[in-house]
């Protein structure tokens, strides 16, 4: 059992919904991650999504996107991506940490240091699992075993228009947990409703057996209590972007606890009103 599975299913025992936030790898400076990353485990991150500067992040909306040109101005990249997961886990053996990002920069790696080299350096790292957002399920099924082999779970995003045969593929090749894009367009985008998220993860339960977790537009503490309420996680990252990147180096981890711990705290008290419930039947939360 991965480190991701093992997570969620402590969480499930439990009966709480996880909080999984998203910071760029080297933003707002090149040294911060590693601490900032404690930080967030401190302040309640059951799961922590680290972005991997690409310079043409098409799912991304203008703040990650911002985030992204401002670490690799930094000179950060997959190496040095890999090299502060590899920091955080001289402190942290327990959190999983999952990298999102595009295949280029995967595949570029591989061009300069050898076939599978990626594979082996995130595992060696302490990388638990990778979100590629330009990975299509259906080309997968080799990456997922070799990520698997080496105990990282491979995540795929599904989307208000994602089709019944999409969910398929993906249901077929994912572990570890889904993310739900609840809004249609880029990170950061429009409104939360949600409604319409209530209404599609049972759809999305029919076909996927791990852990959904919903992200995009979700800003605050109440949008995350909502959420929380039929969501198996909690993704917050362009709300988070917008919080640190105005703060002085000393005040960053200090200003993204600030923010996550209500958060948290909002997510905690879901666990009693969720017991017995359909939610939380076991085939659902298969890990």
């Amino acid at each position: 059992m991965s480190r991701i599975q093992s997570t969620f299913a402590k969480l499930q025992k439990e009966e709480r919904t996880a909080l999984i936030p998203y910071v760029t790898a080297g933003f707002p400076y090149a040294d911060i991650t590693p601490a900032l990353m404690h930080g967030m485990v401190t302040a309640g991150a059951d799961v922590i999504e680290l972005g991997v500067p690409f310079s043409d992040p098409s799912a991304d909306g203008p703040v990650i996107q911002k985030a992204g040109d401002r670490a690799l101005a930094l000179g950060v990249g997959l190496a040095q991506v890999l090299a502060m997961v590899k920091s955080f886990r001289e402190k942290d053996q327990k959190t999983p940490v999952v990298l999102m990002g595009y295949a280029n920069p995967v595949e570029r790696y591989e061009q300069r240091h050898g076939d599978d080299a990626f594979i082996r350096d995130a595992a060696a790292a302490g990388v638990d699992g990778l979100l590629i957002v330009d990975y299509p399920p259906e080309e997968c099924a080799d990456f997922a075993a070799q990520l698997g082999a080496a105990g990282m779970d491979l995540i795929f995003l599904l989307a208000p228009t994602s089709t019944e045969a999409r969910m398929k593929q993906v249901a077929e090749v994912a572990s570890g947990y889904v993310y739900y894009v609840s809004l249609k367009g880029v990170t950061g985008s429009g409104a939360l409703n949600t409604a319409e998220v209530e209404a599609a993860l049972p759809r999305i339960r029919q076909h996927v057996h791990v852990p959904v977790g919903v992200g995009f537009g979700i800003r605050d503490a109440e949008t995350a209590k909502a959420i929380g309420q039929v969501a198996d996680a909690v993704v917050i990252g362009s709300r988070l972007i917008q919080v640190i990147e105005p703060q002085p180096h000393e005040r960053v981890v200090a200003a993204a606890m600030d923010f996550l711990r209500p958060i948290r705290a909002a997510l905690r008290p879901l666990a009693a009103g969720r017991r017995g419930t359909a939610r939380r039947n076991p085939r659902r939360l298969m890990v």
